[in-house]
């Protein structure tokens, strides 16, 4: 239940995430994003050098239905991959639907990229294996 049991938890519309979670039965999900087959993207390093949940999928707590907040085409991927520090939250911040990046995001984004180690991985064969 991850993110729907501390969002939306008591919506009706949910009921049917509830149900399936209670009787073990998976369900039938409409896909918002879907990457090509030739592009590799692994969620748990991103959420590990501080990339939030609402950085790529938007104000997922305000979205009644999930709707897709970007593109996830290459252009849109490669500015954060040139510029980190305009992205990167503390870890601790991850998962919280509600951050909003303080004034002096860039200050403490070039802290956090050096804190966590993030590099700057633009070649081609970082997404595409």
């Amino acid at each position: 239940m991850s993110c729907h049991s501390q969002i939306w938890l008591n919506s009706p519309m949910l009921e049917p995430v509830r149900a399936s979670y209670r009787n073990d039965k998976p369900m039938e999900w409409v896909r918002v994003y879907a990457l090509p087959d030739f592009v590799y993207f692994n969620h748990s390093i991103h959420v590990s050098k501080g990339v939030g949940c609402t950085t790529c999928h938007g104000p997922i707590a305000d979205m009644a239905l999930t709707w897709r907040a970007s593109s996830l085409q290459m252009e849109w991927c490669m500015d954060c991959h040139k510029q980190p520090e305009k992205y990167v939250r503390p870890r601790e911040a991850v998962f919280n639907p509600s951050y909003q990046p303080p004034s002096n995001q860039l200050e403490l984004g070039t802290k956090l990229v050096a804190e966590y180690k993030i590099q700057s991985l633009t070649h081609c064969s970082t997404c595409h294996r």
